[in-house]
């Protein structure tokens, strides 16, 4: 491990923090096994509630570290693409999609640069808080690649197959303010209060029904793969395993005597 990417796990909550400040947490190969462990470890946790992922410093991470790549341009054309597909098989796309299956709510809270990978890390969150002074773009035609870590799959269930075309071909810089309106954003506050802010979202969470949170989940993540019918099976199917908790009986009599339920996630 090379300390790239910390995960701290307090009262319920993980904290996975991009921890190259001075390279403005770019993507480094240690990086992507420490994520990787890292996601490995979430897996394992059934005590976390909400995971939060943050960048160390003023920044989220500004895409893949180019000084790492340019390690590799000595090698063939032939070299490169084996080295390059193995890299991302191996680390970045099991890595990603253990993060999509996590049944805990995932918060990103970014400020500063959000690029390359950072974006489709970003996206593959559930919800979104960035600093008003954040800066996002695709980055990858910059340098002439195509895109990696799901961003060819989130970009257009976000904002639509023409806007993805638009961001991946010419890879143009865009404010939160813009993030916002093209619904890669839940909220923008002030870059001052980024930190209480995603606190309170975090603390309202955890305190929510754990449980209905994996079920609304797993529905959302089906939607795009599934027919009308078959949803609303899976709908039938989920609603009925969330009425079978506690959690459910809390929410109602909750509701019914005109208080806050308290739920405890089962």
């Amino acid at each position: 491990m090379a300390n790239t990417a910390l995960l701290e796990i307090t009262d319920g909550v993980a904290t996975l923090t991009l921890n190259r400040p001075a390279a403005l947490n770019a993507l480094s190969v240690e990086m992507m096994q420490d994520l990787n462990a890292a996601a490995r470890t979430l897996v394992a946790r059934k005590d976390v509630a909400v995971v939060v992922i943050a960048g160390a410093g003023e920044h989220f991470m500004a895409g893949g570290d180019l000084k790492d790549f340019a390690a590799h341009l000595h090698l063939s054309p032939e070299a490169r693409l084996v080295t390059f597909k193995a890299m991302i098989e191996q680390w970045i796309n099991p890595t990603v999609e253990i993060l999509q299956g996590l049944p805990q709510p995932v918060v990103a809270k970014v400020r500063g640069a959000c690029a390359g990978f950072g974006l489709s890390l970003m996206m593959g969150c559930d919800l979104v808080v960035a600093a008003d002074s954040s800066v996002f773009t695709t980055a990858y035609s910059s340098i002439a690649l195509s895109g990696d870590g799901g961003v060819s799959y989130l970009l257009p269930r976000i904002v639509g197959a023409r806007k993805a075309a638009e961001l991946l071909l010419l890879a143009d810089r865009f404010d939160a303010a813009e993030a916002t309106r093209l619904g890669l954003v839940n909220r923008v506050v002030a870059s001052d209060v980024l930190d209480v802010e995603v606190d309170k979202l975090v603390a309202r969470l955890k305190n929510g029904p754990r449980h209905t949170y994996g079920e609304i989940k797993r529905l959302l993540h089906a939607s795009f793969e599934t027919r009308l019918e078959a949803q609303l099976e899976s709908e039938a199917e989920a609603f009925a395993r969330c009425s079978a908790t506690h959690d459910f009986g809390e929410g109602v009599t909750a509701f019914l005597e005109k208080r806050k339920p308290g739920f405890r996630g089962g």
